[in-house]
């Protein structure tokens, strides 16, 4: 590697990480304002959970980007990061069907982890879950993604709305 790119590498972490830093200071303030008003907590649950996810995702996204544009097309590293791109992608894709397809179920709202392992971690909006529930959620996620290894992990958190 030149050391131009070796540079500009260099440059892009640096800059990824003073965005980060923007990150944490603003949603640090957003933090410290929805404490001060008590009840908003709890029912901002899910939006804070996907704004957490989005910017986690944002900011291996601008990491991807780099090595995308640092590397030459075909090399190795480039292959590996495109690759993964598109896996973040895709598991974008099937987070957001399976919420939308737990609030058909009659939920107010739901958030969705899948993990690279693939074990999927849903949050429902409920104080509690019935094991009618948790079959009808397991089989409703099961038949949209063809998910039999019991890798599913389903879990109340109850949100006022």
């Amino acid at each position: 590697m030149s050391n131009t790119k070796k540079i500009a590498l260099m440059s892009t972490l640096v800059l990824l990480l003073a965005v980060t830093a923007i990150f944490n200071f603003v949603l640090a303030g957003t933090k410290s304002q929805s404490v001060q008003s008590g009840a908003s907590v709890q029912a901002n649950y899910f939006t804070t959970f996907r704004a957490e996810r989005n910017t986690t995702r944002s900011e291996e996204f601008v990491q991807l980007d780099s090595v995308i544009s640092a590397y030459e097309v075909g090399s190795e590293e480039y292959t590996a990061a495109v690759a993964r791109k598109q896996e973040l992608v895709e598991l974008m894709e099937d987070e957001l069907v399976m919420e939308t397809i737990i609030k058909a179920l009659g939920f107010s709202d739901a958030a969705v982890a899948i993990g690279d392992n693939e074990n999927i971690n849903v949050f429902i909006n409920s104080d509690e879950l019935t094991g009618t529930t948790v079959t009808k959620i397991f089989y409703a996620l099961e038949i949209e993604h063809n998910i039999r290894n019991g890798n599913i992990i389903i879990m109340p958190v109850y949100a006022e709305s």
